[in-house]
Parts: structure tokens; C-alpha cells; sequence
């Protein structure tokens, strides 16, 4: 069996700040860029403090890591790939913040979670799945998430183009070159 190299990443702000993390060089894994991370955290910085996060799709866990760091209380780190998922809880170890790391399909996953309800969700997933519709049904189905919660979607395609209901209403968007992220929350249709 090959043995899977690693790459790095740096923790762009907070207690962690200029830390080095390491992940797993396996093919599709792609984290967030620095310019987008820094932007998403940037919207984020006076809601994280003592927010409990959920990094969906984690792959390298840079959303998720970057949000502990930031003063998040927690982050529940999904993870389908079985070396990068224990990777990544070797990593959260390490940091202090052990038990985060869950293995398997994000999707089969969300429903072993209730009755968990999260304050900021990171959805991430491999572009060419298309999974952010699906994701956010699951959320919304699940209540693991509430009113208040803001969801980030990254994308390499726009808004619109997620397939997201009406209740979905983007609050804030960036792009930096194919990738696209938007900040987003889910207002529930008024009972008549």
C-alpha cells in the first residue's frame, strides 16, 4: 500500500494564529484558500466567540481548526476518508481538543447527531458531488441547526446554481478564482 504524503496549512488568525497544520496529500482534498478563509473569518469574527461549529465535509479541517482558533467552544469535524479522518483527530489532539473527529459519509452521518443543534456549519464537500442542496435539507430536517445559525457554503459554481429552497437566503458572498463562498441562513416559511 502507498504511503500517503502530507501537505500543510496555516492557521491564518487567533490563538493558533501562524500555526502549522498538516493534512494528508490525497487526491480531491482541496482546503479552503487563505484569501477566502480570511474573508469567511472576517464576517465571522463577532459571532464565533463561544459558537459550536460543525465542519461537514472536513477533509484538512482548516474551517473548523480556524474556528477553534478564533474562539469557537467547538467543532465537530466529519470526515469519510478513514486516514485523513484519523489524521485530523491527531491533529485536534494535539491542539488540545480531542473527541471532535467523526469517520464516515457526512450525509449518513448528520442523523447520528441529533439532537445536537449548531450555531455555524462549514459545507465544503467535493464540487462534482453537488451535495450542498442535500446538506442543507439534512441540516433543516435533523434541526441541527436553528434560526440563528449561519451556514457557509464553498462552491465552485454560484448561488443560484446550489439548488437551495426559498428559505435559503445567501447573506454574503466572495470569490477567489473558481472558488465561491457564501454565507447563509435558513428562514423557515410563516405558518398562516
Amino acid at each position: 500500500m502507498k504511503k500517503l504524503t502530507t501537505s500543510t496549512l496555516r492557521i491564518i488568525g487567533g490563538q493558533w494564529k501562524r500555526r502549522t497544520i498538516s493534512f494528508l496529500a490525497i487526491e480531491g482534498l482541496r482546503p479552503t484558500p487563505d484569501r477566502v478563509r480570511e474573508t469567511l473569518f472576517n464576517w465571522l469574527q463577532f459571532d464565533i466567540q463561544g459558537k459550536h461549529c460543525l465542519d461537514l465535509f472536513a477533509g484538512s479541517g482548516a474551517l473548523g481548526l480556524e474556528a477553534l482558533s478564533r474562539g469557537a467552544t467547538s467543532c465537530l469535524f466529519c470526515e469519510k476518508h478513514a486516514a485523513q479522518a484519523k489524521h485530523l483527530g491527531e491533529q485536534c489532539l494535539h491542539l488540545g481538543k480531542p473527541n471532535t473527529v467523526k469517520m464516515g459519509d457526512s450525509l449518513s452521518l448528520l442523523p447520528q447527531l441529533v439532537p445536537q443543534c449548531f450555531d455555524i456549519v462549514f459545507i465544503d464537500p467535493p464540487y462534482a458531488l453537488k451535495l450542498w442542496a442535500a446538506s442543507c435539507q439534512l441540516l433543516v430536517e435533523h434541526q441541527l441547526i436553528s434560526t440563528n445559525s449561519v451556514v457557509y457554503l464553498e462552491a465552485d459554481c454560484d448561488w443560484q446554481s446550489l439548488g437551495l429552497t426559498g428559505q435559503w437566503q445567501c447573506l454574503k458572498s466572495t470569490k477567489a478564482g473558481t472558488v465561491q463562498g457564501f454565507l447563509a441562513h435558513y428562514r423557515p416559511l410563516e405558518d398562516n
